[in-house]
């Protein structure tokens, strides 16, 4: 089964998307179930990951509200205030939803790079653990210490690095984020997306400028730890589904790739199987 683990829908309208100002022309519009339907359909895609894009509870209920008329969307990875003190309520209200199957919060956008550590956090924490929901990490080379160091203070949290880490690939850069991820995948159980490598190249970038960090990521953690995602709307800043896809079904060894485009996503968000 083919598995698309990291994709979005939005409305703009909506006023809680900060990160999605009208010059960035190609996504900033409405994108639905039925812009995505016949890309994946052509893909063979038989689910997604649907992925929060606006740090609001109101945007996590849209996305659930859009889950439950799409039958393709397998799972929903929302976003839940982590700091504030009725979170663990909320996220057991949130995971009575079949298809609720964890948070984002959107660390890169944080001016603490440690904020993930707070205190504060704990018993949302202790929640996502309790009740074996996900935590997706969207983070830039700042954050990655301190996605090492929750994932060792909680050994039982599920997590997943979103992008690749963001590797700096236009800048042709590799340490120290190469070194980072690799402690990460070495000194933790984290999993971590191909996805969101084509926005991070140079504009027209090919498959040599991004099969470096391609193959460090599956070297780091193993097919087994490696899910394969579009990204797709924000794709559309540097390429489409089908030749995302293509790209890198190119850039995966053959024989990893039941695990990176299906099989890895399906086990981590337990495709099927609710939240537990």
């Amino acid at each position: 089964m083919l598995i698309d683990a990291h994709q979005h829908f939005w409305r703009p309208d909506r006023g809680d998307y900060g990160w999605l100002p009208p010059d960035l022309a190609p996504i900033h519009r409405d994108f639905g179930p039925a812009d995505l339907r016949p890309l994946i359909e052509a893909a063979g895609i038989a689910g997604t990951i649907l992925v929060q894009a606006a740090p609001t509870l109101a945007e996590t209920r849209h996305l659930l509200d859009l889950a439950d008329a799409a039958p393709e969307v397998a799972g929903v990875v929302g976003w839940v205030d982590l700091e504030a003190a009725d979170a663990p309520a909320t996220l057991r209200r949130l995971a009575l939803h079949a298809r609720f199957k964890g948070v984002r919060p959107m660390l890169q956008d944080l001016p603490d790079p440690a904020w993930v550590l707070r205190p504060s956090l704990d018993a949302a924490i202790a929640e996502l653990v309790d009740l074996g929901l996900r935590f997706d990490a969207l983070v830039r080379l700042a954050q990655l210490p301190a996605i090492r160091e929750l994932a060792r203070r909680h050994p039982s949290l599920k997590i997943v690095l979103d992008h690749g880490g963001k590797p700096p690939i236009a800048a042709r850069g590799w340490r120290p984020w190469a070194d980072e991820v690799a402690a990460l995948a070495a000194e933790t159980g984290a999993f971590v997306k191909l996805s969101g490598l084509s926005t991070e190249a140079e504009p027209g970038a090919g498959a040599e400028a991004i099969a470096p960090y391609v193959r460090h990521l599956l070297e780091a953690f193993g097919p087994d730890r490696v899910m394969w995602g579009s990204d797709w709307p924000v794709l559309l800043l540097a390429s489409d589904y089908a030749g995302w896809l293509a790209l890198a079904r190119s850039l995966v060894p053959q024989a990893a790739h039941a695990a990176v485009f299906g099989g890895t996503a399906a086990r981590f968000y337990d495709i099927g199987r609710g939240p537990g």
